[in-house]
């Protein structure tokens, strides 16, 4: 019997990936492609959804060569959180003020709608009580409003079809509108079985969206991995490089995917605390140019300044509370190549195969011991949120700050800074942690993936922060896993998501770091 394959698409800040999976969960291949990212303005970045699907073809193709069509049996979409705007006739429609049509995308990223945020905040409206009362400018609403607002002859009247962008590649491979619950749920305040709360988009001033049931936002939704129409349309398949009719899954947002990949992995025999524990004692977090903390429960638990909880969003039946953080990579990029020891740095570090191995064994040799290296950033300190608090304090106007500089600017003092940097990333994990622990969590691993778990240093700070043990999968692209979850789902090989995930065969224990003492605490 011939072997058959998933592939999974994740979409993420910089770049698009894709994987051809087994059946047993195992990467077969893996392709990426860089994805432009625009600046127009100080805090707006956009992108293309032309230029996104393109890549998306061509990392699939590249996965892809050398399979027979029919051996592919399903595809899945994740991507970032970003917003999609078309027109009448399924056309780019520009967001940015110079018109131009092929930057449609206000990414993620973007806090141009902190004002509208605000807004949206002190209406007091009660679908606030799911983003834990704190309408983020990361959120799609306020950026809506803010397209109305401002670009409303170029934008918001020519506007016909405002997708989150896992919604659009969904719907670019499948020709089907109907939406992801995760998406819609976890950032346009959607909320089943109710559904959509038309007096919230009243109140704000979005009352034109309710025209035809709500069609520009979506009148239809289903759970992510959910069959989407036909599968691969013609156009979709000949751009894929795959057979027409291949089953496409309903779409998650990347940290999704990624929790999604992660959180089921069977960890018998390893004595972790959360063994024979439900998996409600386990937090998903996807590390990189942002951090996700992903947690689930039984029962809703509102976290104030914590976005849920949101129903099935992620592992179907289960309510999920999503903390984060919205730079953590690009963070730690910005203090180290900002420094004036930087070049110094890449000239010691072309042979490793990062400026960061680099600095975790610079850090190594400066302590003379693996131990103590969390003892050299004692009279340094960061306040990490450069680019706003999104949990728990949920204050996008917050800026960072550096205590305890001198005027020497050497090599060491820049490890130092890295360290330090890093250190307050983990102390603001425990930050979350301690508010979601307040509203009822119980969490008692931490199961890491995205690139920064790749990151030794950046790892073993977060189990010294946090007192957790922290698990790393042995398949390190959980999000690409989770991505191609989607596809095995809505090829009917599973009935569901829920017994693809905790398979010890698609996700098995790499190592996890034990604790060591802790040094820093809030």
């Amino acid at each position: 019997m011939a072997e058959v394959y998933y592939v999974g698409v994740d979409v993420g800040t910089a770049s698009v990936r894709a994987a051809l999976v087994t059946r047993e969960g195992l990467l077969k291949s893996t392709a990426e492609e860089p994805i432009s990212i625009w600046e127009p303005q100080c805090d707006h970045y956009v992108q293309s959804s032309t230029e996104i699907w393109e890549k998306c073809c061509t990392v699939v193709k590249k996965v892809t060569q050398g399979v027979k069509r029919n051996q592919v049996r399903g595809v899945g979409f994740d991507a970032t959180c970003s917003l999609v705007v078309l027109d009448q006739n399924l056309q780019p429609v520009p967001v940015t003020q110079d018109g131009d049509r092929q930057r449609n995308v206000v990414m993620w990223m973007d806090h141009r709608a902190a004002e509208q945020a605000a807004r949206i905040t002190n209406t007091g409206h009660q679908v606030l009580s799911r983003v834990g009362g704190v309408m983020s400018p990361e959120m799609q609403p306020p950026k809506l409003l803010w397209l109305k607002e401002n670009l409303k002859e170029s934008c918001w009247n020519k506007a016909a079809h405002f997708f989150d962008l896992p919604d659009f590649l969904s719907w670019k491979a499948t020709g089907c509108l109907t939406r992801s619950l995760c998406t819609l749920v976890c950032k346009w305040t959607y909320c089943p079985p109710e559904g959509w709360d038309a007096s919230f988009w009243t109140s704000i001033g979005l009352e034109d969206l309710l025209e035809n049931n709500f069609s520009k936002i979506g009148s239809a939704t289903c759970p992510p991995g959910s069959p989407l129409g036909d599968g691969l349309t013609q156009e979709a398949a000949s751009d894929l490089g795959l057979k027409p009719g291949t089953a496409v899954g309903a779409s998650l947002i990347d940290a999704h995917a990624g929790g999604l990949g992660v959180i089921g992995a069977d960890v018998k025999g390893f004595h972790l605390p959360c063994e024979d524990q439900p998996i409600t004692s386990r937090m998903a977090m996807i590390c990189g140019t942002s951090t996700c903390h992903m947690a689930i429960s039984e029962q809703p638990l509102f976290v104030p300044g914590v976005w849920g909880p949101c129903l099935s969003a992620m592992v179907p039946g289960l309510w999920l509370n999503e903390g984060g953080q919205s730079a953590t990579g690009r963070l730690i990029d910005h203090m180290v190549k900002g420094h004036a020891a930087y070049t110094q740095l890449q000239e010691q570090a072309r042979h490793r195969s990062n400026i960061y191995s680099y600095l975790n064994s610079h850090l190594s040799a400066m302590a003379n011991s693996c131990s103590a290296v969390d003892l050299l950033g004692s009279s340094l300190h960061v306040w990490p949120d450069f680019h706003g608090n999104r949990s728990p304090l949920a204050d996008p106007t917050l800026k960072g700050m550096v205590i305890g500089l001198s005027l020497s600017q050497t090599l060491d003092d820049l490890a130092v800074l890295y360290l330090a940097t890093v250190q307050a990333l983990a102390l603001g994990t425990l930050h979350i942690l301690e508010a979601m622990k307040e509203a009822g969590h119980d969490i008692r691993t931490l199961f890491l993936c995205g690139g920064l778990s790749k990151n030794p240093l950046f790892v073993q700070i977060h189990a010294n922060a946090t007192g957790l043990p922290v698990v790393l999968p042995d398949q390190m692209e959980a999000v690409l896993i989770g991505a191609a979850v989607l596809g095995a789902r809505a090829s009917q090989d599973y009935s569901t998501i829920q017994p693809v995930v905790p398979s010890p065969s698609i996700i098995q224990l790499h190592s996890f770091f034990h604790q060591w003492p802790l040094f820093y605490q809030l």
